[in-house]
């Protein structure tokens, strides 16, 4: 069997589909050229690739990469984010004495997706798995913040924050919380982006406004947009993406 040969051919003809898009936009008669098949067969799978989303159209009707190669490319890069994010939230917690969390926006809520508790004594705990609402805390600020205009509008209705405080957190790059998830509870949260700068997750630390003080970012946004650093380079080196 051919070096280059799965055994199972249709896959190897789709897989030579897409290849054959990774230079950019192309016409039936490039496919053609470009892998080798016949006309009919480059036809039938283009365009049930195209039905599955993996291969789109272009304005002029070329064939290109399809966006669910993006998705799946982002769902990726959270693996690798999760990986990785177990060593960086203990950083956080060590360094700011206090709970870190890292949370992903699903729908109308957020997901703590990995989180470092403090050991002991008073504490925010967010187990692994929580949702929490979007409508309040900083990193439900963080992950409206960068939205297109209309998703972030939706998402101000209800909201214990406004457009003002969103603009501030885009400007300064972190968001903080006093009181708004949950009485007595103060956070900062800061943005995980993919390479091509998509807020896909939010680094938080969370605790008493008695430790952390009405003014929590003053003390705790350096450390906070650190470790979102971190972890959006981890990204970046290993090409995750959305």
């Amino acid at each position: 069997m051919d070096e280059s040969s799965s055994g199972v051919g249709v896959l190897d003809k789709a897989a030579l589909v897409l290849s054959a898009l990774e230079t950019g936009p192309t016409t039936l008669a490039g496919l053609v050229t470009s892998t080798g098949l016949a006309r009919p067969t480059a036809h039938r799978l283009a365009v049930a690739l195209e039905h599955h989303r993996l291969v789109g159209r272009d304005i002029q009707g070329r064939f290109v990469l399809g966006p669910r190669l993006a998705e799946l490319a982002s769902a990726a890069g959270e693996d690798r984010l999760l990986a990785t994010a177990g060593p960086v939230l203990a950083r956080l917690r060590d360094i700011t004495g206090e709970s870190a969390q890292l949370f992903r926006r699903q729908g109308d809520h957020r997901i703590c997706i990995a989180a470092a508790e403090r050991a002991s004594g008073l504490r925010d705990t967010v187990p692994v798995g929580s949702q929490l609402t979007m409508t309040a805390g900083s990193a439900a600020q963080v992950l409206l913040a960068w939205e297109d205009p209309e998703r972030m509008q939706r998402g101000l209705d209800g909201s214990t924050f406004s457009a003002v405080a969103l603009a501030n957190v885009r400007r300064r790059g972190w968001a903080q919380s006093v009181g708004e998830r949950e009485a007595g509870v103060a956070s900062v949260s800061s943005p995980v982006r993919s390479p091509s700068g998509k807020v896909l997750a939010a680094v938080s630390v969370s605790g008493p406004i008695e430790r952390l003080t009405r003014q929590p970012g003053r003390a705790h946004a350096p450390a906070v947009m650190a470790a979102a650093d971190r972890l959006s380079e981890v990204l970046r080196r290993s090409g995750g993406d959305s």
